[in-house]
């Protein structure tokens, strides 16, 4: 970034700021570095305070209507009051600890089409809230994420769209005010009983919440309907365990339509455990041995799309934030193809700034 002036603040004359990141490269729970520059304008100024926020965009359902909003999830405010001398030069360093449940923006490199985020500087001079500075910010998987990820595209499901969706999903605790979805078109081993997979992770300091539903294929006389699965995964395994033998099984009890009766999950890895309901998400208890195995998978039919499941969401499916990426494969290392098209999703991302109100 530039550095910018602050016009709307104190008019002409009035400082500058500039926000310079370390690495715009990170990870859930990660820490993004940095400092924030100011050069004093032609007269001294009062700042009232200095603050950042991690800004994006989600797609929000009321009333039967869906529309995109762009808001902040999380504030850090890395100074208080203080007077800037005219013309004085200052640095400001500080450090973001990203929310562990902060959604992935980009995959081997490759930028997710439709999804955008990024640093935003809010200077208060005078009363005057003036947002001088965006700055895009690329959070990229953790490992047990990636290697959940690379399952998917190698058990050949081919990555459709992605986006954040306002809401809470029932029975998971959650401390951003939306979830990630990332969708799926169905491998052809799968196609006859699923029209679209959607995954969500729900990252904590000690576990992840991995959320698929199932948009499911009506038969003939047999109307459609969604299940879903709940599993709890320890991000130690991320190199130790088959995970494509895993997602591979969590699609198949999808499927199987006798595995979608109450108190199924019995034993194995990756089955369902009915019961689970530890108080809390990180609470004492969490992590006890067991942990790794599904908390809740059992599919129960006619629930629709988000009915009673996700807390708000939307009623139908489609191409989110940026559309679908019909056809393209996750990449995975080993030489598979990334399935995103990194140069649409740069011109996406500069689009988006600009409808946040920031300089790319």
């Amino acid at each position: 970034m530039v550095f910018k002036k602050l016009l709307g603040a104190i008019g002409v004359g009035g400082p500058s700021v500039d926000t310079v990141l370390a690495n715009p490269n990170t990870f859930p729970g990660a820490p993004l570095t940095g400092q924030v520059n100011l050069v004093g304008g032609t007269s001294d100024a009062d700042i009232e305070h200095i603050t950042l926020a991690l800004v994006t965009r989600m797609e929000v359902e009321t009333g039967g209507s869906d529309y995109s909003t762009v808001g902040d999830f999380h504030r850090l405010t890395v100074s208080g009051p203080m007077r800037l001398a005219a013309g004085q030069r200052l640095s400001i360093p500080f450090r973001i600890d990203m929310p562990w449940e902060t959604p992935i923006t980009t995959v081997y490199n490759q930028q997710l089409r439709g999804m955008v985020m990024g640093v935003r500087t809010e200077v208060s001079i005078a009363r005057a809230l003036d947002k001088g500075d965006l700055d895009p910010v690329y959070v990229n998987p953790l490992p047990i994420q990636q290697r959940i990820l690379d399952a998917f595209a190698q058990l050949g499901f081919r990555f459709k769209s992605a986006d954040l969706e306002y809401g809470q999903i029932y029975g998971v605790h959650q401390t951003l005010p939306f979830y990630q979805e990332i969708e799926y078109y169905p491998a052809p081993q799968y196609a006859q009983g699923i029209n679209e997979v959607e995954l969500t992770f729900v990252t904590g300091p000690h576990g992840v919440e991995v959320v698929l539903e199932f948009d499911k294929r009506g038969g003939f006389l047999t109307p459609g309907h969604d299940t879903y699965g709940r599993y709890t995964v320890n991000p130690a395994d991320a190199d130790t365990t088959d995970w494509r033998q895993v997602v591979d099984g969590w699609v198949r009890q999808a499927l199987d339509k006798r595995k979608a009766m109450p108190g199924f999950g019995h034993g194995g890895y990756g089955h369902p455990q009915q019961g689970y309901g530890q108080p809390g998400y990180g609470q004492p208890g969490y992590g006890q041995p067991g942990y790794g195995q599904p908390a809740y998978g059992h599919q129960q039919p006619g629930y629709g799309h988000h009915g009673h499941y996700r807390g708000h969401g939307h009623g139908h499916r489609g191409g989110g934030m940026g559309g679908a990426l019909g056809g393209a494969a996750m990449g995975v290392a080993g030489g598979l193809a990334a399935g995103y098209l990194a140069g649409e999703a740069f011109e996406e991302i500069g689009e988006a700034f600009e409808d946040f109100g920031g300089d790319e």
